[in-house]
């Protein structure tokens, strides 16, 4: 059964009561200020970033390095959002880690290769530890700047003010989700998230 994103969209965007600290993955969405198509064109099912997307596509990339427990899994840049995988590694020193890949070929074609192994590995305590709506928050942030510093405007928002994310429950989950996130420019022409597809009701 494919992974369908409509059916946690329509769900509360936070789980209240839930320690979004603790270690986990976590599928996130995050999408432009009107659904405006800031990063670049799908051409033939294929994402090609422009100027913007590769500012975005490296604020992501550098997520792990104020977050030294933050790995990212799969992840693509649409032409106004961002899917992603962000997992919460047990800063006790190791854990269930995905196997990242080699940075050149992050930076092929606006996405990650999807990770097919896991390793347990250290992870160096971290103090304080924050939990995913801080790093959701550094990451529209510092993005934002880069984009309107290559627009030449100031303080224009980027994002919506908001962002959806979805508890990575189980491998099964976890692995159609990968499957979601590597086949999204191919279904870009039926995406809830594109512009020209038909809402019910509006937007």
């Amino acid at each position: 059964m494919p992974f369908d994103p409509k059916n946690y969209h329509r769900r509360s965007i936070r789980l209240k009561g839930y320690d979004y600290t603790q270690p986990g993955a976590y599928f996130v969405t995050i999408c432009t200020q009107d659904r405006e198509l800031l990063f670049g064109n799908v051409i033939d099912g294929v994402m090609h970033l422009n100027r913007m997307g590769l500012a975005v596509q490296k604020t992501w990339l550098d997520l792990p390095r104020p977050y030294p427990y933050v790995d990212l899994d799969a992840f693509i840049i649409m032409p106004n959002h961002v899917h992603g995988v962000i997992v919460l590694t047990d800063d006790g020193g190791g854990g269930f880690v995905p196997r990242q890949p080699s940075a050149p070929e992050q930076l092929q074609a606006g996405q990650v290769p999807l990770a097919n192994q896991v390793e347990t590995r250290p992870c160096p305590g971290v103090n304080p530890r924050h939990g995913l709506p801080e790093i959701v928050r550094a990451f529209k942030s510092f993005s934002a700047r880069r984009v309107n510093a290559l627009r030449c405007t100031c303080s224009v928002p980027v994002w919506q003010r908001n962002y959806y994310e979805h508890i990575v429950r189980d491998h099964d989950e976890w692995e159609l989700i990968r499957e979601y996130i590597e086949n999204n420019p191919e279904e870009w022409d039926r995406d809830i998230e594109n512009p020209s597809f038909p809402r019910r009701g509006g937007s």
